[in-house]
């Protein structure tokens, strides 16, 4: 009886044994799955980490995606962020642009301000310099150097009284001019009016003593250091007549009336009248020189004459001597 209980014993020790030998086997598929304690610790080696890397890796992955994520979001705020700022740069030129075509205009403007001024500048000078050429070799300054006198026109005869015996002398100061067969009085073709035909028509002449007598005869004379001839109320240089005496101031006709008085006794009556009024400040010399002719200009233009700068018939009447 007791070897019969001591083999049940030893049986179930040996199965107890084997039981426990299956359980820690673990290729054994169905050894039980031990609790959390038991996995918490493991009393054999260190081989059931494995899982705990794979959790590891799981987290990582996830962790990695999203950071991805968050990349792939920050990238699209960025490519937002460029594309704003492309918009606003793209905006930028534009505001630009339209102030450029603003100064553009506003430049264009400014020239074509300028260039129309330019115009109007030259037009001017244009006109100036049309009324300075019908003033033959004259310089016409006489509008800043005189201020005319606006006053009545005094007494021709006391005037005239004073240049009966009037003879004008040749002026080192005042150079002659020099014979020019081609020379024409400047402006005159727009000189409207039959009293300026003679400006128009004037050539000068050059002749030999005995041309000019058989001629002129009485009509020449000599005055103020040249030889003239007259012809039809107009005194003429007589180129040629003697080269010793050829002082000729003025190239041009010299209106004195149907008297043949000689025009330096006319031009000093001028030159002291225009004196009086404002016109002339030089010497009364009986010489048509350039101061005597702007003021001649002077005077026509202030009553509304044409600016012949000589000695002509509505010039000589205005003045009250013809």
């Amino acid at each position: 009886m007791k070897k019969f209980v001591t083999l049940i014993a030893l049986c179930a020790l040996a199965l107890a044994t084997g039981a426990n030998a299956a359980q820690e086997d673990p290729n054994n598929p169905k050894a039980p799955v031990k609790s959390k304690a038991v996995q918490k610790h493991p009393t054999g080696p260190k081989q059931n980490f494995a899982p705990k890397q794979h959790v590891q890796s799981v987290r990582t992955q996830n962790t990695t995606n999203l950071n991805s994520t968050k990349i792939h979001q920050n990238n699209v705020s960025k490519e937002q962020f460029r594309k704003s700022t492309n918009v606003e740069s793209k905006k930028l030129p534009a505001v630009q642009s339209n102030k450029i075509q603003t100064d553009k205009l506003q430049s264009s403007e400014a020239r074509t301000k300028k260039l129309q001024t330019d115009q109007l500048s030259k037009k001017t000078q244009k006109t100036e310099k049309l009324q300075t050429n019908q003033l033959p070799a004259v310089q016409n300054n006489w509008k800043n150097a005189v201020v005319p006198n606006k006053g009545p026109v005094p007494n021709i005869q006391k005037i005239h009284a004073q240049h009966l015996n009037f003879h004008a002398k040749a002026k080192t100061s005042i150079a002659s001019v020099q014979f020019n067969q081609n020379y024409q009085i400047q402006g005159a073709q727009n000189w409207k009016g039959p009293q300026y035909r003679v400006f128009q028509s004037y050539r000068p002449q050059w002749h030999d003593r005995g041309w000019w007598r058989s001629r002129y005869s009485d009509n020449l004379l000599l005055i103020g250091g040249g030889w003239y001839y007259w012809q039809g109320g107009y005194w003429y240089p007589a180129w040629g007549y003697d080269n010793s005496a050829a002082y000729y101031p003025y190239d041009g006709p010299i209106y004195v009336g149907d008297n043949r008085v000689p025009f330096d006794q006319i031009v000093a009556d001028v030159q002291a009248s225009l004196q009086e009024q404002g016109y002339y400040k030089g010497e009364v010399d009986g010489l048509m020189g350039p101061l005597t002719r702007e003021a001649l200009a002077a005077y026509q233009g202030d009553h509304g004459l044409v600016s012949t700068a000589a000695l002509d018939q509505p010039t000589l009447a205005s003045l009250g001597m013809g």
